[in-house]
């Protein structure tokens, strides 16, 4: 019988967790990473990935995705555009509400080889219209219904979402109430609360931030539309630079219209990277502007990131983020068997952000081989 069920060898391991940089080989066993070494007898593996001039990172985590297929006006079929292009772990960021809960995670969840958690919207029916608002009408935030739900499903929620877009998502009359329900909930339940906060019924995002505690999370942090980071005069709010010190964490959020080059390029010029990068997938942004989170790491290197700084974003610092450091997010023995070889390829690729600008990127990440579990996806690229 063989000792490894599957041997990743010859790769470069990137695992930002464990501060590790270096050719390395990877085994597997029992669905967890059972050795890491310069090299691991191929033998005594059932399977063997040649991952020769290749990168090989753990599992990539999205903290902003819209899964919820056939029922949200977002949703996506996960298995197709996360876990086969490398993100093992996603978590989905307010599809479903109290009242359309139950069915996300019989019907997705249950049924998905990606590995998913949620974010619950505030609003009992979460996003299911592209005409009607999820909190037109201050009806849909139930705090009790909500905090029913919560309870029942503990083991894959993880926070409670709120968009404050105005008219479009949030009625004039409710304001800025539904932050206010979010936060009540969130407080009741002991969990976090992540804010898409742009275009809201307020003055600033001041008036947001100043809800938000340690370990909120406020997406979309490089949209280009009102109630941004930046000031009047292109500097980091000071209510922003507050709440990271006191721990709010500032997440990407790609999707279709909220990230913008140049608010990105002058936040990193004032020393404001984000915490996590997030792709925020869905119908309208699969095919373009974003593609898949790999595509959204590249874009960081772009932006001037090292690998392993852009890697970290996407592995050690959201497994921290939704408390599953030493699980995911890592290749250390023991850890959930989650693993991604990737091409880093070099030459031009144009790559453009929500706006549709154009910049062109001298490097990118390619998924070619997905490891979910200790083995081999069969969906990944370059099925090895």
């Amino acid at each position: 019988m063989a000792t490894y069920d599957l041997v990743v060898r010859g790769g470069t391991l990137i695992d930002p967790a464990q501060g590790i940089h270096a050719p390395r080989d990877v085994a597997f066993r029992d669905g967890v990473v059972a050795a890491v070494d310069e090299s691991l007898p191929v033998t005594e593996a059932a399977r063997v990935v040649d991952a020769s001039g290749r990168v090989v990172t753990p599992g990539m985590i999205d903290l902003h995705v819209h899964v919820f297929e056939g029922v949200s006006h977002l949703g996506i079929a996960p298995d197709s555009t996360c876990l086969a292009r490398g993100a093992t772990t996603v978590v989905d960021a307010g599809s479903a509400g109290a009242d359309t809960f139950p069915g996300f995670r019989k019907y997705v969840i249950e049924t998905s080889a990606t590995r998913i958690f949620a974010q619950l919207n505030i609003s009992s029916q979460g996003m299911l219209s592209p005409v009607v608002g999820e909190l037109d009408d201050l009806k849909w935030a139930s705090i009790p219904r909500a905090l029913e739900v919560i309870e029942k499903h503990r083991d894959l929620i993880l926070g409670v979402k709120v968009r404050l877009t105005r008219r479009s998502i949030v009625g004039e009359s409710a304001g800025l109430t539904p932050l206010y329900y979010a936060r009540e909930a969130a407080d009741a339940a002991g969990l976090p609360i992540m804010v898409h906060p742009q275009s809201a019924w307020c003055p600033s995002l001041d008036d947001i931030v100043a809800v938000m505690r340690a370990g909120d999370i406020l997406t979309h942090t490089y949209h280009g539309m009102d109630h941004g980071i930046l000031d009047e005069r292109g500097g980091i709010r000071r209510s922003v630079r507050e709440a990271r010190e006191r721990g709010v964490i500032f997440d990407v959020g790609h999707g279709a219209g909220s990230f913008n080059w140049q608010v990105c390029e002058t936040a990193l010029a004032q020393g404001f990277p984000p915490m996590t990068v997030s792709s925020d997938l869905h119908v309208h942004s699969v095919n373009g502007p974003v593609f898949d989170l790999a595509t959204t790491v590249s874009k960081f290197l772009h932006l001037g990131l090292s690998l392993d700084e852009a890697l970290a974003k996407v592995t050690a610092v959201p497994a921290e983020v939704i408390g599953m450091a030493n699980r995911i997010g890592t290749l250390a023995v023991g850890a959930w068997g989650d693993a991604v070889v990737f091409d880093l390829q070099e030459g031009a690729f144009e790559l453009v952000d929500s706006q549709k600008q154009p910049r062109v990127a001298r490097r990118r990440l390619v998924p070619r081989v997905v490891i979910k579990g200790g083995r081999v996806y069969s969906g990944s690229p370059e099925p090895a």
